[in-house]
């Protein structure tokens, strides 16, 4: 693509991540996805590997596994490609602009399955699951189609309250956002790992104020 093509479609776009698409363009979405990758802690080396992206909204995870070398890379997403305030035009720009091999499937979280995506290495749930509904339902479901590792990364709340508990956001309580329903805190996310089947847990530092990163291993 040239380069004042690829700059005028990508200033026609509307953009949360920040991608690099080469040619010193880099989307101007308002997340530091940078910053978020070294908050996450992806695996450096995912040679072999295959991974999912669970809500992939423009794909900056997506295509970062790719870069790191992962076989297979599927993006998932629903409510962001299908809600009308947010498109897929982004992912399929970025796509197109970094000649990308990621799969993209758009499909709701609560119909992720092995019969309906299969399993896989690496399961990427990042900035989802407080936007669940039933967060324990979502978390069965991850597990289900993780085979290796679960990287979960959150909001978090009632940091202060000594046993696993979460907090309820009604209406647009939280960030005036009404898809935001639960704050839980650290250890109610580690024990709902638990309880889904992952045999470890490891909770990294808090590098993000307000925010956790667990990653959960199937052995």
């Amino acid at each position: 693509m040239q380069l004042s093509e690829l700059k005028e479609r990508v200033n026609s776009q509307k953009w949360f991540h920040r991608i690099d698409l080469g040619q010193g363009v880099i989307t101007p979405g308002k997340d530091d996805s940078p910053r978020k990758l070294a908050h996450v802690d992806m695996p450096a080396d995912l040679t072999g590997w295959t991974v999912i992206d669970v809500g992939a909204f423009d794909g900056f995870f997506s295509f970062e596994a790719e870069r790191r070398g992962a076989t297979r890379v599927l993006a998932t997403d629903h409510f962001i490609w299908r809600n009308g305030r947010w498109t897929k035009r982004g992912f399929d720009l970025a796509h197109e602009a970094l000649e990308s091999r990621v799969e993209s499937r758009d499909i709701p979280v609560e119909q992720l399955s092995p019969e309906t995506v299969g399993t896989f290495d690496l399961v990427l749930f990042l900035g989802v699951l407080y936007h669940a509904e039933d967060p324990l339902r979502y978390l069965r479901l991850m597990r289900a189609i993780c085979r290796r590792q679960l990287i979960v990364e959150t909001h978090v709340d009632a940091l202060d309250y000594p046993r696993p508990a979460m907090v309820f956001y009604r209406g647009t309580t939280l960030n005036n956002d009404p898809t935001n329903f639960w704050g839980p805190n650290p250890s109610a996310v580690v024990e709902m790992l638990k309880e889904v089947g992952f045999a470890r847990i490891d909770v990294r530092p808090c590098t993000w104020p307000g925010r956790l990163v667990v990653h959960a291993f199937v052995e």
